[in-house]
């Protein structure tokens, strides 16, 4: 690419950066993607996912999946239209699944599409475990964590000019990085403290978004600690993971809990 198509690059990133509120925690973030963009990337994204992967056979779990995330997501959407901020939710169109996967995993993409993965539902054990995971994920997509560490990729990026390529010739190039941005994939790049940074906001957020619904947000804790019982060998420290310590998250949650129940109806 020509040093002359570069700094045009360079300034409509600049340009398009818009600066952004997180709800509850009133966090500013600087966004260069528009969320209607997100939102399509991410439908786009999710089909080809819905089609690489088979759903699960459990009518019964399946169920479960997405009667607690419509209680959540509906939760959501009443808060955020009572404090005037319906408009961060004006073009989701939510969907929930559980995929056949035995992965302890869960993401919800731009625009409300979660994906539960059979593998982390002995973990949540019951709805209230299950709250605790798509209350997080939900946070996520409602905090925009998704374009904010998209676009901080692109801007790292933009230095050596393959945001170019990310946001028009290679499309494979922009499935990765939004897999990445809504943590469907691995970082371990600059953005990386950004991320442990919106893993402990989803936590608040996810927390008080299933404590509006009705769930119990003190069942985070016992499912917590059961995630930090899983898997084999030793767990990466806290610097080298995108995610908290599994004794941070607890003990920011135990912190959490006052302020919490304050949503309680």
């Amino acid at each position: 690419m020509k040093r002359f198509q570069i700094g045009v690059l360079a300034g409509v990133l600049v340009l398009s950066i818009q600066c952004a509120t997180v709800p509850i925690t009133g966090r500013k973030q600087l966004l260069i993607m528009p969320e209607s963009e997100m939102v399509q990337m991410s439908l786009t994204s999710y089909q080809d996912f819905l089609k690489e992967n088979k759903l699960s056979a459990d009518a019964a779990a399946t169920k479960q999946v997405k009667e607690v995330g419509q209680r959540i997501a509906s939760a959501v959407e009443a808060y955020l239209k009572s404090q005037g901020m319906e408009s961060l939710v004006k073009d989701y169109n939510w969907e929930f699944n559980l995929v056949k996967s035995p992965e302890l995993n869960a993401w919800c993409m731009p625009g409300g599409k979660v994906v539960v993965y059979e593998g982390i539902l002995p973990v949540c054990k019951d709805d209230n475990g299950l709250a605790v995971v798509m209350g997080h994920e939900i946070a996520h997509a409602v905090a925009r964590h998704g374009n904010e560490r998209m676009s901080q990729q692109l801007m790292v990026q933009a230095g050596s000019a393959a945001a170019a390529y990310a946001l028009k010739d290679k499309p494979e190039t922009t499935r990765t990085l939004l897999g990445t941005a809504i943590g469907a994939g691995a970082n371990y790049g600059v953005v990386l403290p950004f991320s442990r940074k919106h893993e402990l906001e989803a936590d608040r957020l996810g927390l008080i978004f299933m404590t509006i619904a009705g769930y119990s947000p003190e069942e985070a804790i016992p499912f917590w600690t059961r995630m930090a019982g899983m898997g084999s060998g030793e767990k990466p420290k806290e610097f080298m993971s995108t995610h908290p310590s599994d004794e941070h998250r607890i003990q920011q949650i135990r912190d959490l809990l006052p302020e919490v129940r304050k949503y309680k109806k």
